[in-house]
């Protein structure tokens, strides 16, 4: 990749998405000098990114298959409008190599890698044979093309626990989770059926199921001038159903030494694709610090703000640098964190009720503020949740000069957070930073699912508690759902946030 590839005039962008991440980008163009062009659907008339943006095109009908997910429109949009560049955010068509290319035949910049490295890293199982052969380590598993039968007979081989997953797209579609070979027949024909619907494309391929694993991340940023470099990891662990739902910034279980072998792998991994522009490594890391390549994200994610304050590197205006044809800023290979970073995503949801999505108008929005603390939303009071879209009101994030400080500013910014009108999940965080578990960093990938309670902050109970506990989350069950539309859960166990960071830096002992 050379850097005659990019043309080097980027004036206006057109944001081909939706919600907080367009609200984002238009941000950082601001920033940039650049002017913007937001699109969207009926749905979207009155949605903050099209307020903020210079100008905006509709583009069709709620669905995204009817407005977001259609390229050709999208193109045609900025065409219109004479914007020179796209960027396409996270979700919809960020990841679809035929939309990059398509954007570039069209002669515009698309700000994200070359349609070639999506499509190579876009398929998990062109992406685990790519990287192999630059030495990266991936979970044992099988080729998305194998039939049913040759699944089975290799699963035999492989052991359980296995997982089922889609060769095609992620955000936990087509994934299930296999701990008796007798299971697996059904397991395959529903992620199949689930990988046909998400991403038009029903391959699915198993691979080894690293249990109490840690799921860590690292950013990558690459320039057409050859300088690729990592900026450290994200804990991303605490999730639901493959869906995460906290993540900080550096990873309290990761030392120097782990860091920087996982930094050497993400460039690698990288530079094996020719990558250009940000984008994600993702792996699983077991109990002994062992590290596994998962896949990787050819786009800027949902938890980019963790990094971008213990790096202080602006990712999105990195993104249009590179896309112009410069030389990124950060020249370093590694960049030490600078404090740490922590993000709640804050989801129209019902924790009380199985995280059951809640639509409707926000009749009432606070949002917290002061040292530490940002917000980054595309809604307001009088916005309504639809069912069309992803749920996410905003991502909370707060910094602090450690991971303690960090959490007590989170602890206090949830309790400003006021949202009225649709049930949400900041009574989950809330229990969540509560959990001795989270605040010693004891967790992995199926702490939320197995061992997290929403009605007990102690995790590790005797049989002889259970009972007990059981009785009095029943009694507690009905006021908790009341409770659920609204924000204060007030510390009630302690008078003094102080007591809880005396008590975790003992459990750090």
């Amino acid at each position: 990749m050379v850097a005659d590839h990019f043309r080097t005039d980027i004036r206006k962008v057109l944001i081909a998405n939706r919600g907080e991440i367009a609200v984002r980008v238009i941000r950082a163009c601001r920033d940039l000098g650049i002017r913007t062009v937001a699109v969207y659907s009926d749905a979207d008339r009155t949605a903050l990114h099209v307020r903020y943006a210079d100008e905006a095109v509709y583009i069709g009908p709620p669905p995204p298959r009817e407005s977001y997910l259609l390229g050709d429109r999208i193109i045609d949009a900025a065409r219109r409008t004479d914007a020179d560049a796209i960027h396409p955010g996270y979700g919809f068509l960020s990841e679809r190599e035929w939309f990059a290319g398509a954007v570039a035949d069209a002669g515009l910049i698309f700000i994200g890698p070359p349609a070639s490295a999506i499509a190579t890293m876009g398929d998990k199982q062109t992406a685990r044979e790519t990287v192999k052969r630059a030495g990266v380590p991936v979970v044992p598993g099988t080729e998305p093309d194998l039939n049913d039968d040759d699944l089975l007979g290799a699963a035999a081989q492989i052991g359980v626990p296995l997982m089922v997953k889609a060769a095609a797209g992620g955000g936990g579609k087509g994934m299930r989770a296999v701990y008796d070979l007798a299971d697996l027949p059904q397991a395959l024909q529903m992620a199949r059926r689930e990988a046909e619907s998400a991403f038009g494309d029903g391959r699915v391929y198993i691979e080894k199921l690293i249990q109490a694993a840690r799921h860590i991340e690292i950013q990558i940023l690459a320039d057409a001038h050859g300088n690729t470099v990592h900026l450290g990891e994200r804990e991303c662990s605490i999730q639901r159903r493959h869906q995460k739902l906290v993540e900080e910034a550096p990873s309290p279980f990761v030392d120097p030494d782990l860091r920087r072998r996982m930094g050497e792998m993400a460039i690698a991994a990288a530079q094996s694709v020719g990558y250009v522009n940000a984008g994600t490594i993702e792996c699983l890391v077991d109990k002994d610090k062992n590290f596994y390549f998962l896949e990787m994200n050819t786009r800027l994610q949902v938890e980019h703000p963790v990094t971008e304050l213990v790096t202080g590197v602006d990712l999105v205006a990195e993104q249009i640098r590179i896309a112009r044809g410069r030389r990124m800023g950060p020249v370093e290979s590694v960049l030490e964190p600078k404090g740490w970073a922590m993000e709640c995503r804050i989801n129209a949801e019902d924790p009380y009720n199985n995280f059951l999505p809640s639509v409707g108008a926000i009749s009432t929005l606070i949002a917290p503020s002061g040292p530490g603390v940002r917000v980054d939303s595309g809604v307001y009071a009088g916005y309504a949740i639809t069912p069309y879209y992803d749920s996410m009101i905003a991502k909370l994030i707060t910094w602090g000069d450690d991971r303690a400080e960090a959490m007590l500013r989170m602890r206090r910014a949830l309790e400003e957070f006021t949202i009225m009108g649709v049930k949400h999940n900041i009574p989950f965080h809330q229990n969540l930073l509560a959990s001795f578990s989270f605040i010693a960093g004891r967790f992995d990938n199926k702490f939320v699912e197995e061992r997290f309670s929403m009605t007990s902050h102690e995790e590790e109970i005797t049989d002889e508690e259970s009972e007990t506990a059981a009785i009095a989350a029943a009694l507690v069950a009905h006021r908790n759902r009341q409770l659920a539309t609204q924000v204060v859960i007030r510390n009630e166990r302690d008078t003094s946030n102080w007591k809880w960071i005396s008590r975790w830096e003992r459990m750090q002992r």
